[in-house]
């Protein structure tokens, strides 16, 4: 194992396979449903509301999350200045661009998250520190972890490994310092789709840390930041366990589009 590499070190995890299987599993019950022959555009658009949505609520190690009703984002065509809008109408922005998103990331990581960023922190940070990670040390690590993504050996990692270990690794080291959070998560979406186990990005996987619970999430990340086999172990198990919940939020979406 090459301890360098986040990627390699969650994936040597000892429930990593577990944590591959419980995603696929769940993720292929909403791929096999009937309403995707017709409808999918939908129903991934549903997820993206949703998903943006739950990813404000999170927050992130360093800023708290702001929790609005969905019906309520649905609905409001201009978010205000209340307290938390602008990291909502951040993970809306890059929600709405997640397609356009995709194709950058395959491209380039690196100019994927500085085009997160430009979309999430504008209006809400200082013009000069939008798109930028914030020091020669955060630069450094998105780098790193761009050429970790790009190693062959990390292309027989599963996605749902290579994800969990690209969330936690943004959303612990903070390397923009506003809205990393929201990056995190949208960077994990783009893996779970390019990397196969979610092209169409049906799991509403921020909905599922949600329903973990927002202080369940925070805790697990800091485990993860310990750098401990035990803590690796146990954000692996609860990133799994969020893609598994995000995808029967789906299966939901699926089911009330067929009733009608």
């Amino acid at each position: 194992m090459d301890s360098s590499s986040p990627i390699r070190r969650l994936a040597a995890a000892p429930n990593a396979a577990d944590a591959a299987e419980t995603a696929r599993q769940a993720v292929d019950r909403v791929r096999g449903h009937k309403v995707l022959r017709s409808q999918s555009s939908r129903v991934t658009a549903e997820s993206q509301l949703r998903g943006a949505r739950a990813s404000a609520a999170l927050g992130s190690l360093g800023e708290p999350g702001t929790d609005w009703p969905l019906e309520e984002v649905r609905r409001r065509t201009d978010l205000g200045d209340e307290d938390g809008s602008g990291h909502l109408r951040g993970a809306l922005r890059i929600s709405g661009e997640l397609g356009s998103l995709a194709t950058v990331w395959k491209r380039s990581p690196i100019q994927a998250l500085s085009r997160m960023h430009l979309l999430a922190a504008a209006g809400s940070v200082d013009p000069d520190a939008v798109g930028r990670p914030r020091g020669p040390e955060a630069a450094a690590l998105l780098t790193a972890l761009a050429n970790d993504l790009r190693d062959p050996a990390s292309a027989e990692v599963p996605a749902v490994v290579v994800a969990a270990a690209v969330h936690a690794e943004l959303l612990v080291a903070e390397p923009f310092g506003w809205g990393d959070g929201l990056l995190a998560r949208a960077s994990s979406r783009l893996i779970l789709a390019d990397r196969g186990l979610d092209p169409q990005s049906l799991a509403v996987v921020e909905a599922g840390h949600v329903d973990l619970g927002v202080e369940a999430y925070l805790a697990a990340a800091r485990g993860y930041a310990s750098g401990t086999e035990e803590g690796r172990t146990a954000w692996l198990a609860h990133y799994a366990e969020a893609v598994a919940l995000g995808a029967r939020e789906s299966l939901a979406v699926c089911e009330a589009i067929m009733r009608g």
